[in-house]
């Protein structure tokens, strides 16, 4: 069945106003050209050539009929596609990451190894390792060293940071000799002590005898006769007064070639210290602690000028003004 055209072909034979002088188309017959009066537009086929007056208009082609569904696009496909685009998103992300990672990679190693590091070396110190195996005594000159060691044997076999710092002072307790201690490690097995003893100022006179004290009236021994080498303190209110400061500060401060010469030391106040010196009994006046550096230079220098045999006393307790008598 053929098409029916668009547009009626014109009559034949009716007047029609043409254009002013219109020159043929191309590819349209002269015949379509209508002449001056002809008022219709000419009709351009939609094939390559116009219909011929009078002739059947040309059909247009049917319309495609639809093709069966032959290329339908399964799950399997969809999933397919979904994991490519996956894949190929998760490649573009390490691509643009990849310094970064390095980067973390980095700084994890550097970590890792810090921590491995760590826990190794104290792993290693608290093993047998580094446990004691030698104890060291420093700085005792009137206590015996091996009997100190021999007190903190208890020590030996322990790893160094396990030391028992409890345990090694209530084993210096019993040398009341020593007035400080620190404790020293030696890796990997040396534990070296260093001691710090009191100084004995002199003997003062207790009811349990002869106790020699040092200048904070700690009692480091006790005997039945005053040890030679050490003065007598003749104290008033005894160890627990102003006045033994007071000479203990004295005892301290004097130069020991000077204080080996001392054979007593009496004091009633912390104003009225006074020494004496050897078997010539020369006193020494001090006075007051104040200025006890000032004036053991001064003695010194009045001991060098003028020795104890011909002076019977030394006035020091003003070290700018010193009397001699």
């Amino acid at each position: 069945m053929r098409r029916p055209s668009p547009l009626p072909p014109p009559v034949r034979g009716e007047a029609s106003v043409a254009a002013p002088s219109r020159a043929a188309a191309p590819g349209i017959p002269a015949d379509d050209l209508r002449e001056e009066g002809d008022r219709t537009a000419p009709v351009i086929p939609l094939t390559g050539s116009a219909p011929r007056p009078g002739a059947d208009a040309p059909s247009a082609p049917p319309l495609p009929e639809s093709a069966p569904d032959s290329d339908a696009v399964g799950w399997r496909e969809v999933w397919g596609a979904a994991r490519a685009r996956r894949k190929a998103l998760r490649a573009e992300v390490r691509r643009f990451t990849a310094r970064q990672r390095r980067r973390r990679a980095v700084w994890l190693g550097a970590a890792a190894a810090v921590v491995v590091l760590a826990l190794g070396t104290l792993g290693a110190a608290y093993s047998p390792l580094f446990a004691v195996e030698t104890i060291t005594v420093i700085g005792a000159e009137q206590l015996d060293e091996a009997q100190v060691a021999t007190a903190l044997e208890g020590q030996v076999g322990t790893p160094i940071p396990l030391v028992d710092e409890s345990a090694v002072k209530a084993a210096l307790i019993a040398f009341p000799l020593v007035e400080s201690y620190t404790l020293e490690a030696r890796p990997p097995h040396e534990l070296v002590v260093r001691l710090v003893e009191r100084t004995p100022i002199g003997v003062i006179e207790t009811r349990a005898g002869a106790t020699v004290v040092d200048a904070a009236g700690v009692a480091l021994s006790t005997a039945t006769e005053p040890p030679a080498g050490l003065p007598v303190l003749e104290i008033r209110g005894g160890v627990g007064s102003d006045a033994f400061l007071a000479a203990g500060q004295v005892m301290h401060s004097l130069p020991a070639d000077i204080r080996a010469q001392v054979t007593r030391v009496t004091a009633s106040t912390p104003d009225d210290v006074t020494l004496t010196l050897g078997a010539t009994g020369t006193d020494v006046v001090w006075g007051s602690a104040e200025r006890s550096a000032d004036k053991a230079v001064v003695l010194a220098r009045i001991m060098t000028a003028r020795p104890p045999a011909s002076v019977r006393q030394y006035d020091v307790s003003s070290p700018n003004a010193v009397v001699v008598r």
